[in-house]
């Protein structure tokens, strides 16, 4: 992990929830699951718009906290919060980031 994927403290998961209150859901887990098409969307929808939702329906092989942890991992992004079934995920653009998180 790289010093920018720190964990999130308790103030900036507070915050980017707020930020994410009014979103809806951007992207959709499907039965497929994690494919590789999939996390390709995640990647580049991260990128463009920094804080996403993303919803598991119910048919997904995964549950929402296990599929959290696998993205992470995958696209080095931040799980600010799992409810329900829906993910909020954050990583900041490398390029002019919008979202400044409080210290």
């Amino acid at each position: 992990m790289t010093d920018q994927l720190k964990t999130l403290t308790g103030k900036q998961a507070r915050y980017l929830r707020g930020l994410a209150h009014s979103m809806k859901p951007l992207l959709q887990m499907g039965k497929s699951g994690l494919t590789e098409t999939f996390i390709q969307q995640l990647d580049s929808s991260l990128e463009h718009h920094e804080l996403l939702k993303v919803k598991v329906i119910k048919t997904s092989e995964m549950g929402p906290k296990e599929a959290a942890k696998e993205i992470a991992a995958k696209i080095n992004c931040h799980v600010a919060h799992v409810i329900g079934k829906t993910l909020i995920l954050y990583r900041q653009r490398k390029k002019d980031p919008e979202i400044v998180l409080p210290k």
